[in-house]
């Protein structure tokens, strides 16, 4: 099974884009933090949403809005232009739940509660 589940603030505001077949495509980055005995440990994570569902991500997410991505691990390989082989790794999003933006304090009114998803 291919599955991943994780929690963290959009890196860049999210660039969304239309094939030519009408489809829109969002692509963010994604930070991912661990701490343990006072360090912290930060992963960046590319992450691809698609339809309305990348629609969504554009109207409502911003840099450091704390989210959930839920999806699936995706490689890409290709060939550049000097004949090296490259791969890339990307998280593509079945689901996105939206907390808040990064600072927002506790009392205020959560994002999601604004979102029709």
């Amino acid at each position: 099974m291919n599955k991943v589940i994780l929690v963290g603030h959009i890196g860049q505001d999210p660039e969304v884009r239309y094939i030519p077949s009408g489809t829109a495509v969002a692509n963010f980055s994604l930070a991912t933090s661990e701490k343990w005995g006072g360090e912290t440990s930060t992963e960046w994570h590319k992450v691809v949403a698609w339809g309305k569902l990348a629609e969504i991500v554009g109207e409502y997410m911003k840099k450091g809005t704390l989210i959930a991505v839920d999806g699936r691990i995706q490689t890409n390989k290709w060939e550049d232009s000097e004949g090296n082989k490259r791969e890339t790794k990307e998280i593509v999003a079945s689901q996105i739940k939206m907390y808040g933006k990064k600072g927002e304090k506790q009392g205020q009114k959560q994002a999601e509660d604004d979102i029709p998803f």
